[in-house]
């Protein structure tokens, strides 16, 4: 039972969001682009960009300073750039040949539950195509994030009024937790749940249309036919970068035996620390106390905070960005092959592509179905094997997984929200843009006529027609007069 005061809280903010995106309904195309960019360059601007930062790694411990400003920068880049020049004012969708021409027109209110991890580039990479499409949008925040996502909002709110649109287009909740979250996307119009799986069920059971992020572990392949150098510092930058606190850092690669040793040293020399077999056994014990669950106070801690809680000592303790465990033995529902949203990464090695291909299967059907995968080779027939074989909505190629949310370098779209498919319990297949955020009006008009060729649509079942007592009269006619 929610409690009154919550009730209040809850149901002003979406009364106020409602009545502020009334006003944005009539707005030209030229007028909400002016808007969105004057948010993006808001939350773009160093110095913003810096102090949100900051206040996020103070207020919540986890990723690094740098990299949670250089993710908001890029991560907010990246959307203006593709956001740019999209029409999602009037019709969006023209077909003449058809009859039919597609409207769009906003959802309404929005609820989306922010993250503890990278809070402020999630609000305002999700505020962007939100404000795009001319929704309103009100966020349930972490409890552990619950200042740097008011203060996010709050530097996007100054930047609506300063070119004349409604503050309350973007709201956060001034209280927080399960009963709050729960009581907002009942309230609301669409809810989009970034976070743990908790919140995405809840999202989905709220009663409200839902999108949701899937759960990460990414696993990659590397064969003896790939950069193995370049593929080393690929996996290792992305397993560590913001401490590994991103559903898409690299979690798990298999090395092809040939190649193993290369690959280490590779690790060694850009300051990664492989780990003994007795060192990854202190990690897992740190990491995993009861032996199942991730230990709350080190995710998103730094690879020298993780190695100090196992007792290990580290030969370049200010230089090390990530922990390498040992994972040759381990069956695939074990811990160290899980998401671990800390910079550690396991390795394991393989004789046969086929045996890799296999043991990534059996590690994503335990934990990150749906979400990504990658692969190092010079080798497309591979490429096409693992494609074909896995059950995610993403197969990175030659690049680190870290692209899954948008990249210069590839034409993955940018996102805050990397939904999973049915494969991990979500309901859209691929990263989340402005288009999940718009309800479509499909004007229909008449063509000329159509027909249907039953010998050509039937095929080898049209002969068969003849000889089948229920073929009706005028079909068996037609039959007899084409075959």
């Amino acid at each position: 039972m929610t409690t009154p005061s919550i009730q209040r809280a809850v149901h002003d903010a979406v009364r106020r969001a409602r009545a502020a995106q009334a006003l944005t309904e009539a707005w030209p195309q030229d007028r909400v682009d002016d808007v969105v960019a004057a948010v993006a360059w808001r939350c773009y601007r160093e110095d913003n960009a810096r102090r949100l930062a900051t206040l996020s790694h103070t207020e919540t411990g986890l990723g690094d300073p740098e990299h949670l400003y250089e993710l908001q920068r890029k991560r907010v880049l990246g959307q203006l750039f593709e956001l740019h020049g999209q029409t999602t004012v009037g019709t969006v969708e023209d077909h003449p040949d058809l009859g039919l021409r597609k409207i769009a027109k906003p959802v309404g209110v929005i609820a989306a539950a922010s993250p503890a991890t990278a809070p402020s580039p999630g609000i305002v990479c999700n505020t962007l195509p939100m404000l795009k499409t001319r929704n309103a949008v009100v966020f349930t925040p972490n409890p552990r994030a619950r200042a740097t996502a008011m203060e996010t909002t709050d530097v996007i709110r100054e930047a609506l009024a300063d070119v004349g649109a409604p503050a309350d287009l973007v709201q956060c909740l001034d209280v927080s937790g399960r009963e709050a979250a729960e009581e907002l996307m009942a309230a609301a119009d669409l809810v989009v749940a970034v976070g743990g799986p908790g919140t995405v069920r809840r999202a989905y059971a709220s009663g409200t249309p839902a999108v949701g992020a899937g759960v990460g572990n990414s696993t990659v392949v590397v064969d003896e036919t790939c950069d193995v150098i370049a593929a080393a510092r690929s996996i290792l930058t992305g397993a560590g970068y913001n401490n590994g606190t991103s559903c898409s850092s690299e979690s798990n690669v298999f090395v092809q035996h040939s190649v193993a040793s290369e690959f280490r040293a590779e690790l060694l020399r850009s300051h990664g620390h492989v780990c003994t077999q007795d060192e990854t056994e202190r990690v897992r014990k740190a990491l995993w106390p009861d032996g199942r669950t991730l230990d709350r106070d080190l995710i998103g801690r730094s690879a020298g905070a993780i190695a100090l809680a196992a007792g290990i000592t580290l030969t370049a303790p200010g230089k090390t960005t990530t922990l390498v465990l040992d994972g040759d033995g381990e069956a695939p529902d074990s811990p160290v092959l899980n998401e671990k949203l800390a910079p550690v990464l396991t390795l394991l090695t393989y004789d046969h592509f086929e045996t890799a291909v296999e043991r990534v299967h059996d590690i994503l059907e335990n934990c990150g179905r749906g979400h990504s995968a990658g692969i190092h080779t010079r080798s497309p027939e591979r490429v096409d094997q693992l494609a074909d074989r896995i059950p995610t909505c993403r197969i990175v190629v030659n690049q680190s997984t870290m692209t899954n949310s948008g990249s210069f370098t590839s034409g993955v779209p940018f996102t805050a929200t990397l939904s999973s498919g049915t494969w991990g319990g979500t309901s859209v297949s691929g990263n989340v843009t402005w288009r999940s955020y718009v309800n479509l009006t499909t004007v229909t008009c008449p063509i000329a006529e159509r027909h249907a060729d039953e010998t050509l649509l039937f095929g080898r079942h049209a002969a068969a027609a003849l000889d089948d007592p229920y073929t009706d009269r005028a079909l068996r006619r037609h039959l007899e007069n084409v075959l």
